[in-house]
């Protein structure tokens, strides 16, 4: 229950804080949005860093942090364009697919093992995809592609950090992204910098600090909570969204993105607790005072 409420929390900070990108878009270059973000993070990470720098970023995997910056640029360039430009609601539900990318990626990369089950979810959720797409002849939607750009450079993320886990301390993982994906939006940060209002600047900081509490919260959730349970909840996010752009920018999700959306939670639900039976029928069974069963 504790994972619950914390991925719960994590969901409207990361809500408010797309609500927020989207109302500074209008007037602020994403750019400049997104380099402020960074500088906020990187206050999370600095006593760290500055206490032991050479710790912090010794690694012995310097280009899967080069390339995890690189996919984080891309994730965030496009998915926060997406979320000035479309209904707040339909650039989260698409989002949702980074759950289909992880699962090909996982297979791809990490040679994980697929099952008949797994295949069977990939496919579902390759077709929410297309759903909330909604491709036809005149083409797909720039933004709606942005969007799902976003999502796999997410997903792929994901894959590289269940690399990097294995042996990285969380702070030197933490210190490349926050830092390293901030030192490459300064200069066309500050070459499109318009400047902001105070109002605009408690925003953008507010952005940061959101970003920050939600992505902790995100952790801990996952840290003391069951997989199946913590990560469905996560979905709730949809409905957060959907109220926020009610009631914020008078939009509400398209049935097609519903629909969608629906299928892709389906999919992500169905692998979960599929993953989490075969873990249960594969644990060995308790014998007489805990001891394994022969």
């Amino acid at each position: 229950m504790r994972g619950i409420v914390w991925i719960l929390l994590s969901g409207i900070f990361f809500t408010v804080m797309s609500a927020l990108i989207k109302v500074l878009g209008t007037r602020i270059p994403i750019l400049e949005i997104l380099f402020v973000r960074q500088a906020v993070l990187s206050l999370f990470v600095a006593p760290t860093v500055l206490r032991s720098p050479i710790r912090a970023f010794r690694t012995p995997y310097p280009g899967l942090h080069a390339l995890r910056v690189t996919l984080s640029v891309i994730a965030m360039g496009a998915g926060f364009a997406a979320i000035v430009h479309m209904p707040l609601a339909d650039a989260v539900a698409i989002g949702f697919s980074k759950s289909f990318f992880v699962t090909v990626f996982a297979i791809v990369i990490l040679g994980e093992t697929v099952t008949r089950q797994r295949w069977f979810a990939t496919v579902l959720g390759f077709i929410g995809v297309l759903v909330m797409m909604r491709p036809s002849t005149e083409g797909l939607d720039v933004y709606a592609l942005l969007s799902l750009i976003s999502a796999a450079a997410a997903g792929l993320i994901m894959v590289i950090i269940r690399r990097l886990a294995q042996k990285e301390q969380l702070t030197t993982v933490m210190a490349y992204q926050s830092i390293g994906v901030g030192l490459v939006f300064l200069v066309p940060a500050v070459l499109n910098w318009v400047p902001p209002t105070g109002s605009e600047w408690l925003l953008m900081v507010a952005v940061g600090l959101l970003s920050g509490a939600g992505q902790s919260l995100n952790f801990a959730g996952f840290r003391v909570g069951e997989a199946a349970a913590v990560a469905s909840a996560d979905y709730l996010r949809l409905v957060y969204a959907s109220g926020l752009g009610l009631w914020l920018f008078a939009e509400g999700p398209s049935p097609a993105t519903l629909f969608g959306a629906a299928i892709i939670v389906g999919a992500s639900v169905y692998s979960i607790v599929y993953e989490r039976s075969r873990a249960v029928r594969r644990a060995p069974v308790a014998g007489p005072a805990g001891a394994p069963a022969e």
